[in-house]
């Protein structure tokens, strides 16, 4: 462990390559390491939580880092529920001590939409907001590092907030 003290919610929608290069470019470029790694997905898409969770360990791993790593099933589209029990993690985790990121790479817009609107009502302070942000969504379903670097950029929607 790293003792970084970081928990890290990730939501998984369609494309679990666009969490899993999210995920690789914030440890790359943002030099995050959690001790915690929160896997947030809808039943149609908990198929593929294993997958991600596999590939979330394999590039903690190439960082020098093993994070515990769980995953939360919601019901689809379930826009308040979701959004509640997002919050409900980011409040658990804030209460034991760690600094919370979320990533919204993958997470489907009715998903991303109901964990904002919840975290921003609760007033809970969420320490990064990230999102891979592609140029172009051709010929993107490869590892981080085969995606030409022009095209992408890990974004903290926190950051870019502050002016």
């Amino acid at each position: 462990m790293s003792g970084s003290h970081d928990a890290y919610i990730t939501l998984l929608g369609r494309s679990t390559w666009a969490l899993v290069n999210a995920y690789h470019a914030v440890l790359r470029e943002k030099g995050l390491r959690p001790e915690r790694v929160s896997i947030v997905t809808e039943e149609p898409y908990a198929e593929s939580a294993p997958t991600a969770a596999s590939a979330i360990l394999i590039i903690s791993e190439g960082y020098g880092f093993t994070p515990a790593i769980g995953v939360e099933i919601l019901p689809e589209a379930g826009f308040v529920r979701g959004g509640a029990a997002i919050r409900s993690l980011a409040e658990d985790l804030i209460a034991q001590g760690f600094r919370v990121a979320i990533d919204i790479t993958s997470g489907r817009k009715v998903t991303v939409a109901g964990a904002l609107i919840a975290i921003s009502l609760a007033g809970i302070h969420i320490q990064h907001i990230y999102y891979l942000a592609m140029q172009s969504l051709d010929d993107v379903a490869k590892p981080y590092m085969m995606i030409p670097h022009q095209i992408q950029k890990i974004r903290d929607l926190m950051e870019d907030a502050v002016v």
